[in-house]
């Protein structure tokens, strides 16, 4: 090989998980604007995939409400090959289970296999409610697993009914905590927070350790998830979208 050879390094993956209440009460425009929203923002992340030389993005999807199932059960999809396929909205608030469910796939031996490496994950939490079974040790599980504490992450809360304290144990502050009260606010958060996120979590730092740059990375979406809130709140809402 020639020293004027162009050596092309291999990308490593970040993966985007979207963790969706899809309970009985997010039935209807809830569960519709979670729908259409990730929907028209997979050609976002597709673009900030495509830009980075560092890392590919890749997408993984998980609702809950009576156990959990996963719409990518072969493992995170890459963003210029995935399509959202609409879920439906019944049953009850199986948080614990989704817990456990991301615990289990967030591993070497599950979804963070690939032989390129993987940057620390993001992860997005949609829930409009309380948890219906034991969350508290399917979240303490969680909690242990190391891609989760290195995962940058951010939660929704969605209508008065959301229970922001179990979102805030599972982001581990409430800076990553939004509250959102009507469709279209809900379409506009979710377009911002995927594409940022993913933005965030698929760069390289040059730091000493992991932990640091772990906690960076989350700092910098927290203080872009706060410019997002004061932009959204000094904006008037004429929409004839009322709030849930």
């Amino acid at each position: 090989m020639a020293l004027t050879d162009k050596v092309e390094i291999p990308r490593r993956t970040m993966a985007l998980f979207f963790v969706i209440d899809a309970s009985g009460s997010m039935d209807g425009s809830k569960i519709g604007a979670v729908n259409t929203s990730i929907q028209e923002v997979i050609p976002a992340i597709r673009d900030v995939s495509e830009e980075n030389a560092d890392a590919e993005i890749k997408i993984a999807a998980l609702e809950f409400s009576n156990g959990t199932r996963w719409l990518t059960p072969n493992g995170p999809v890459p963003a210029e090959t995935f399509s959202w396929n609409f879920i439906d909205a019944a049953g009850v608030t199986d948080f614990g289970a989704a817990c456990r469910a991301l615990n289990e796939k967030l591993s070497t031996k599950a979804f963070m296999q690939e032989a390129t490496g993987s940057f620390a994950p993001a992860i997005f939490l949609m829930s409009d409610g309380d948890p219906t079974d034991d969350w508290q040790n399917g979240l303490a599980e969680l909690k242990r697993n190391n891609w989760f504490k290195a995962a940058v992450k951010v939660a929704v809360a969605i209508g008065d009914d959301a229970n922001k304290d179990v979102l805030k144990e599972f982001t581990g502050s409430m800076e990553a905590v939004l509250e959102v009260h009507n469709s279209v606010m809900l379409k506009k958060m979710i377009k911002f927070v995927s594409v940022r996120a993913s933005q965030v979590a698929s760069k390289s730092l040059n730091v000493n350790s992991a932990g640091n740059g772990d906690a960076q990375k989350q700092e910098e979406l927290n203080a872009a998830l706060r410019d997002f809130t004061q932009e959204a709140a000094a904006v008037p809402d004429n929409s004839d979208d009322g709030d849930w």
